[in-house]
């Protein structure tokens, strides 16, 4: 008999987690070499490079995850009536537009300032609506007509949504590094200048851990469903 085709959204949806989480970790230990002053420029240069291609994985990871989800829920036999092959499908074509956005924007960083204000966008929307949906879910005695006490799933929704928020402050944190690391190619290591890059990859860790942390319990989340009565 073949493998029912739950399963394989099951192995995908598994996939992205462990690739988004696996990701990230490349990028933070690279960022390490990224800020040795010890190192000369050419190799920080590389390391940087290296982060940059590392930190792809994440990105595609994040934006598939919810159509992912949305699939999942869809063939779920308890899940809610809205949620159909139809729903599916148009969160994979949505996702599609925004997942060219991400790569366009990663592949050509601040050359096109529309294609970077349009994700960002379409991140704060996906944020404010996200963690409104998932609180309803979480709070809610039979949130959108599902009697199998779904509040996990709307807690899960609410954590990607966090970490929607905490790649945005990741985002904003990394804002003075594009001139600080142009200045280090430029004049070479100066203790300000070593300062301003340290300042804007470090202030990125808090928000970092918050997305490991988001990723992580979402997975607890998926495989424990706790409180769900199916």
């Amino acid at each position: 008999m073949g493998a029912h085709p739950h399963g394989w959204w099951i192995l995908l949806h598994i996939v992205l987690f462990v690739f988004w989480l696996g990701g990230d970790l490349g990028v933070y230990v690279s960022s390490r070499y990224v800020l040795a002053p010890r190192l000369g420029f050419e190799a920080r240069s590389t390391a940087l490079r290296i982060m940059g291609a590392l930190d792809m994985g994440p990105k595609i990871c994040l934006v598939l995850f919810l159509p992912s989800g949305v699939t999942l829920m869809a063939l779920d036999p308890h899940g809610a009536p809205l949620l159909n092959a139809w729903t599916a499908t148009a969160a994979w074509v949505a996702a599609g537009c925004w997942l060219w956005l991400t790569v366009y924007d990663h592949h050509h960083p601040g050359r096109y300032p529309l294609v970077r204000r349009a994700d960002w966008t379409v991140r704060v929307g996906l944020t404010a609506v996200l963690l409104a949906v998932g609180a309803y879910t979480l709070f809610a005695a039979e949130p959108f007509g599902v009697t199998t006490r779904p509040h996990w799933l709307g807690a899960k929704v609410m954590l990607y949504a966090t970490a929607i928020a905490c790649g945005l402050g990741i985002r904003l944190s990394l804002r003075p590094f594009g001139g600080a690391f142009a200045a280090l190619a430029r004049d070479g290591s100066t203790p300000d200048t070593e300062n301003v890059l340290r300042r804007a990859v470090d202030g990125c860790v808090p928000y970092v851990v918050g997305i490991w942390s988001c990723v992580l319990v979402a997975a607890a989340l998926g495989v424990l469903k706790p409180g769900a009565s199916l």
